[in-house]
């Protein structure tokens, strides 16, 4: 029987420190356990951690000054606070974590604004989405500077939690938040107003959720194993004047789905760019942002 045995852990993640520990910086956290990073590698720091793994055994700090007391500066440093957050607490952050390399999940800030934060060390953006936390997840990645046993870190990290890829441009991030980082609460409203129609039409409300996710599920295996397009699958499952084909119909008539889609991911990308410049402003600024209402933690 075929036993899948994970790659080492990269040394470089010997001394980890999570700076944000909220519903992804927690379900990352369990990831990188599962896959062979020791608890006692790691270094949260975080006031109020949302996200933490049950049972964690590693070190739990409220600021970097305790986490450099406690554990030493970082090997490596990873950044899953809100994009508002970082002229408030990077510099502090900065000025105890030396020239650990960051990998930085904040949505929309460019590696130019980070790099002011954290002016001697190599950066790496990144853009995980929730799958992640059950090994499913799609990690977008993007450096221009970082060390080759940096990239070997981030690469193991990003395995963890599911498939990679690398960006050809920063530029690209935007769109990637839209589609993919956004992409899932997309497809879990999708399955809720599937079951919501199922009911609609006289099932019972568990029966249509168990029909409209199980089919979302298996509709979703199918197109990633097969060779086939999904414009393929789809007419292959479509009877000319059948009964696929007037759903059909009223979904995409004229176009109206591939329409909404593109609207929807587009405003998707423009508030990614807007919270790129807000970032942008705040830093420039100094830090005069005060904390949202619902926490800062990714």
């Amino acid at each position: 029987m075929f036993h899948f045995e994970p790659d080492p852990v990269p040394p470089l993640l010997s001394r980890l420190w999570l700076v944000g520990c909220g519903a992804m910086g927690g379900a990352l956290l369990t990831r990188w356990i599962e896959f062979g990073l020791a608890p006692a590698a790691v270094t949260v720091i975080d006031p109020k951690p949302g996200g933490l793994p049950a049972g964690f055994a590693g070190a739990l700090v409220k600021d970097a000054g305790a986490a450099l007391a406690l554990s030493g500066p970082p090997t490596m440093l990873v950044l899953g606070i809100k994009p508002q957050m970082l002229a408030d607490i990077g510099p502090s952050i900065a000025a105890h974590s030396g020239e650990a390399p960051v990998l930085s999940m904040l949505a929309g800030v460019r590696i130019s604004t980070l790099q002011d934060v954290f002016a001697n060390a190599s950066i790496v953006r990144m853009m995980p989405n929730t799958p992640a936390r059950i090994g499913k997840g799609m990690t977008a990645l993007f450096t221009e500077n970082a060390r080759a046993d940096a990239r070997a870190a981030v690469e193991w990290m990003a395995d963890a939690a599911g498939r990679l890829i690398w960006l050809d441009a920063e530029e690209q991030f935007d769109a990637v938040t839209g589609l993919s980082g956004s992409g899932p609460a997309y497809l879990f409203r999708f399955i809720e107003a599937m079951a919501d129609a199922g009911e609609a039409v006289g099932l019972p409300s568990a029966m249509a959720r168990t029909l409209a996710l199980e089919t979302v599920v298996g509709a979703a295996a199918l197109a990633a194993q097969s060779d086939l397009p999904p414009s393929r699958l789809r007419e292959q499952v479509t009877s000319p004047n059948g009964t696929t084909a007037a759903g059909l119909q009223r979904l995409d008539g004229d176009g109206l789905l591939s329409s909404l889609m593109r609207s929807t991911v587009r405003a998707a990308t423009e508030r990614s760019r807007q919270l790129a410049a807000a970032a942008e402003g705040e830093q420039t600024r100094g830090g005069i942002a005060s904390p949202p209402p619902q926490g800062l933690l990714l």
